[in-house]
Formats: structure tokens, C-alpha cells, sequence
């Protein structure tokens, strides 16, 4: 605190004092103009805080609330006194508001204590505010109730705040952050300062309860667990309710789940739940058990003897249209098998597979394993090598199982076991030898299965001797080549006839359009003679 007195050119020395609440001076400290001397006076609570400068500047260290005074330079000439005061106002700067005792939720419609704002250690004392989501809250009877309270500490002098605040939350309260302030008076003015934000679980009652189904209603099947949820939008949620079960008028008191294991095609139906205290708020939602049945008739091995009648049936029952599909020996079938006279290239594995494609994992398929059989049939063809030195002997077998084929020669009985023999492909193989026969002999082809044996003889002359040569057994994929070819013929000659017939009936037309226009032309001339001669000409074009 600088003296603010001009310092005469007499003086003889400077104290500082200061004034009691009641105006009684306390000298605290003095300085002598000549002998340039300080003195502190004996006052406790300014001892070692005191610091008086040649230009009589006082300076007090460590400032205090009780440093709040009115102090007076004094400057003593021999003559006069000259006095000069200086008010000192002392500030401390407020804690930061805080927010204590906060409660753990707020109940919508209920007011209840939010918390209390704390600023601590201010001087002079300051003002706290309330805001919810930056607004300031006003106070408003069943509302909004704030209580302000300060107190100070008898030892410091300072003051703390306190406000508390009571609140009646609402929905619009979720995630609505609420801060305090502390207003204070600094040397510089008014100064504010904020507490932290503060967000509170709101309490609501539930509303409206939901239901919901897993795994997803659409894509359930015969077999699976299902479990369903409850949930009400209230806060907290509730955790109990009643589920209500297709067919079953008692409810069952769960949490807010219950499972059902293993369920059948029987358990479609509508599925509900409601709160425990308030039933008639209630939930439901219809759940679809899907299923597939299959049924193949015959399935299994089936065994059938060739030119048999087969009808087949794949049955399908399913909760909505599932797809089927044919499948023969791992290959796909254009439509559905059925055998009217059965082929031993019937003979397989045929599968019937079903699936509900909306629904992921529910397939069935059923198969029939059939097994076509036949007695051994045996055709025999020979033909002269062009060399004329060799004849080829080919013994055409068919039938199943597998036919064994054995040569012998008729009268010697001599078994020939230099053959060749094709793939057995669709019941059907051959075996062939090659001869040079120097006499005319007799060959017998035996073909021999579980079923029966067949045996079947061909003469054969000598390579001396010419003959006949019977045409080879002509093989299923030759035989279509060849109605394929006739098929080709008969659609040519049948287009040659068809372009005949219209060049005919053109002909037709053309000389009828001649002979008319003939007869326009003698009515114009009226030559009786000239008509004559057209109408002979005309005959003559007719004939």
C-alpha cells in the first residue's frame, strides 16, 4: 500500500496504523526519517508479515480475511500531521461447484432430491445456479425446489455454499445432462464457475410390451428349440412375465424368456406374453412350424424282372411348396421316373430330394436302388474275313446279372478259350472268336447267370466253302443312327411330295385365269368367226 502523501522536505519520521471496527487507531509500524530506522509495533497477528519501504510503501505478505481493513499513513513534520487512508477489500476465488449426493435414479413423476452443488472457501460469499441442458432452472412449486444455504469457517473467515436441488424428472430427462454454477465477486468484477456435467438414470413405468421370436419366426422347422422375449420399454425393464401357449389358457409366470425344446408341426399357433401386474397389457405374435414329410414308394432295393411294369411316387406333405427334384445315378432328371416295361438301362440309383428353400436345413430325400433282371438271350452272327482265310464268330449275350459265356465245339466238345469280349453295358455284351475252320463245323455259345442257362449253335462251313454272312447285332446307339438317318429320308421325300402338290395347284390356277380372260375378250369383239377359232384353241388348250 503505497503512502499517499508527498514526502516533506522537514519530516521527521512515517507510521502506519490502522482503524478498529469502533475507530480506536493500532500502530503497526514506524520509520525515521534520519536515523533511516525501521520499527515493527508489537501486534501478533501482522508479526513477520510487515515490510515498510524508504518511500513509507507498506506491504503486508500472506493476506488474510481479517487483512480487511481501513490503514492510514501517517507522515510527522515538527509542525504538522499529515494523514493519508487506504481501504483494503480482500477476495478468495471459490472452489469449483461440484455436485454430491447425487441421487442413484430420478422417478418420472415423482420429485425427488437430485443432489446438492458445493463451492467451498469463497470470500465474500457467492450465489449457485442450477441448469438442466444449459438452461437455468427456475424454481417452480412441485417442480423444480432449490434450497440455498452458506456457511463460514469461524478459524478461516471463508464461506461455503450449499444447494440443493429437488427434481421431478420426466421421459425428456433421459440423457439430459444438469450442471450448477457459483457466481462470485473477484477484484476484477464477477466471475462464474461451472461444475462438471451430471446425467441420471431416469425411472419410467413400462408402456408397451413387445414379443420377439428366436431364431426367426419365418425359419423355423420340426426339431427346433425356440425362445421367446418378452420386453417392456419401461426403465429399468421389467424381469418377469406371463407367456401364454397355443392350446393353453393357464399362463406361465418366466423371466423375461422361456424356451421350448424339440418342437413339433403342433406348436404353430399364436404365442403371447403380458406383465405380471398389468395382464391386460399384453403382447403376441403367430409362429409357423415348418415341416417336410417324403414319402417314396417302392424304396429301398427293389429287384423287378425286365419288360416289368414299375409306377413310382414320391409323396410330398410339407407347410408350404417345397421343390423336387429327380436324381439318377448323381445325375438330374428331367421329370419323374415311371417304367411301363422296364430296360435293363433302368437299372440304378434313383433319389427323390425335397427342400423348403425359405427354410435353411429342411431337406429330405428317399431312394430306390433298382435292380432289373433277365434271363440270358443269345444271338449269334459269323462273317468271312475279305482275305477269305479267317471267319469272325460273335455271340451276342443279354441279360442279369452278368451272363458268363463259354465256346465249345458241337461233337468234339472242345472248349475254346481264345475270345474277346466287349464292356457289359445296359445287360448287353458280346464275345467273339476268330476260326480257320479246314471242315465244316458246329459252334455252340452257352451263356449261363443265376437265373438260367441258355445255349445257342451256328454252323460254320469251311474257308473253302462260300456262305452267307449274317449282319452283326446292331447296338442300341447304332440303332438310333439308323432311325435317325430314316427319319431324315422319309421327312425328304415327304417335301419333294408337298412341293409337287403346290406347283399343281399354281398350274391350276394360272390356266383357269387364262381360260376366263379368253372368254372377256370374244364377248368385246363380237366376231362370231374369230370366236370360233378361240373357242376351238381354247379346247385345244383344255385337251
Amino acid at each position: 500500500m503505497p503512502c499517499r502523501l508527498d514526502v516533506p522536505h522537514n519530516l521527521m519520521f512515517g507510521k502506519w496504523k490502522y482503524e478498529k471496527p469502533d475507530g480506536s487507531p493500532v500502530f503497526i509500524a514506524f520509520r525515521s526519517s534520519t536515523k533511516k530506522s525501521v520499527q515493527y509495533d508489537d501486534v501478533p497477528e501482522y508479526k513477520d508479515r510487515l515490510s515498510l519501504s524508504e518511500n513509507y510503501t507498506l506491504s503486508i505478505s500472506n493476506a488474510r480475511i481479517s487483512d480487511e481493513k481501513r490503514f492510514v499513513c501517517m507522515l510527522v513534520t515538527e509542525d504538522n500531521v499529515f494523514e493519508a487512508p487506504t481501504t483494503v477489500k480482500v477476495f478468495k476465488q471459490p472452489s469449483k461447484p461440484e455436485i454430491v449426493s447425487k441421487a442413484p435414479f430420478l422417478e418420472t413423476e415423482q420429485l425427488k432430491q437430485l443432489g446438492d452443488c458445493i463451492s467451498k472457501d469463497s470470500y465474500p460469499d457467492g450465489n449457485i445456479t442450477w441448469y438442466r441442458n444449459g438452461k437455468v432452472l427456475q424454481p417452480l412449486e412441485g417442480v423444480v425446489v432449490i434450497i440455498f444455504k452458506k456457511q463460514m469457517d469461524p478459524v478461516t473467515q471463508l464461506y461455503t455454499m450449499t444447494s440443493s436441488l429437488e427434481y421431478k424428472a420426466t421421459k425428456a430427462d433421459i440423457q439430459m445432462p444438469f450442471t450448477c454454477s457459483v457466481t462470485y465477486f473477484g477484484p476484477s468484477g464477477q466471475k462464474t464457475v461451472h461444475s462438471e456435467q451430471a446425467i441420471f438414470d431416469i425411472y419410467y413405468p413400462t408402456e408397451q410390451v413387445t414379443i420377439q421370436v428366436l431364431p426367426s419366426k419365418n425359419a423355423i422347422k420340426e426339431g427346433d428349440n425356440i425362445t421367446l422375449k418378452c420386453l417392456g420399454n419401461g426403465n429399468p425393464p421389467p424381469e418377469e412375465f406371463v407367456f401364454y401357449l397355443p392350446g393353453q389358457p393357464e399362463g406361465i409366470r418366466s423371466s423375461n424368456t422361456y424356451t421350448l425344446t424339440d418342437v413339433r408341426r403342433n406348436a404353430t399357433g399364436d404365442y403371447k406374453c403380458s406383465l405380471i401386474d398389468k395382464r391386460s397389457m399384453i403382447a403376441s405374435t403367430a409362429i409357423t412350424v415348418h415341416y417336410l414329410d417324403l414319402s417314396l414308394n417302392p424304396s429301398g432295393e427293389v429287384t423287378k424282372q425286365i419288360g416289368d411294369a414299375l409306377p413310382v411316387s414320391c409323396t410330398i406333405s410339407a407347410s408350404r411348396n417345397a421343390t423336387v427334384v429327380w436324381m439318377k445315378d448323381n445325375i438330374r432328371l428331367r421329370s419323374s421316373p415311371s417304367f411301363s416295361s422296364l430296360h435293363y438301362q433302368d437299372a440304378g440309383n434313383y433319389v427323390c430330394e425335397t427342400a423348403l428353400q425359405e427354410v435353411e436345413g429342411l431337406k429330405k430325400r428317399e431312394s430306390l436302388t433298382l435292380i432289373v433282371e433277365g434271363k440270358p438271350q443269345i444271338k449269334m452272327t459269323k462273317k468271312t474275313d475279305p482275305s477269305g482265310l479267317s471267319k469272325t464268330i460273335i455271340c451276342h449275350v443279354e441279360g442279369f446279372p452278368k451272363p458268363a459265356i463259354q465256346w465249345t465245339i458241337t461233337g468234339s466238345g472242345s472248349v475254346i478259350n481264345q475270345t474277346e469280349e466287349s464292356p457289359y453295358i445296359n445287360g448287353r455284351y458280346y464275345s467273339k472268336i476268330i476260326i480257320s475252320p479246314e471242315e465244316n463245323v458246329t459252334l455252340t455259345c452257352t451263356a449261363e447267370n443265376q437265373l438260367e442257362r441258355t445255349v445257342n449253335s451256328l454252323n460254320v462251313s469251311a474257308i473253302s466253302i462260300p456262305e452267307h454272312d449274317e449282319a452283326d447285332e446292331i447296338s442300341d446307339e447304332n440303332r438310333e443312327k439308323v432311325n435317325d438317318q430314316a427319319k431324315l429320308i422319309v421327312g425328304i421325300v415327304v417335301g419333294l411330295l408337298l412341293a409337287a402338290l403346290v406347283a399343281g395347284v399354281v398350274y391350276w390356277l394360272y390356266m383357269k385365269k387364262s381360260k376366263t380372260a379368253s372368254k372377256h375378250v370374244n364377248k368385246d369383239l363380237g366376231n362370231l368367226e374369230e370366236n370360233k377359232k378361240l373357242e376351238e384353241n381354247n379346247h385345244k388348250t383344255e385337251a
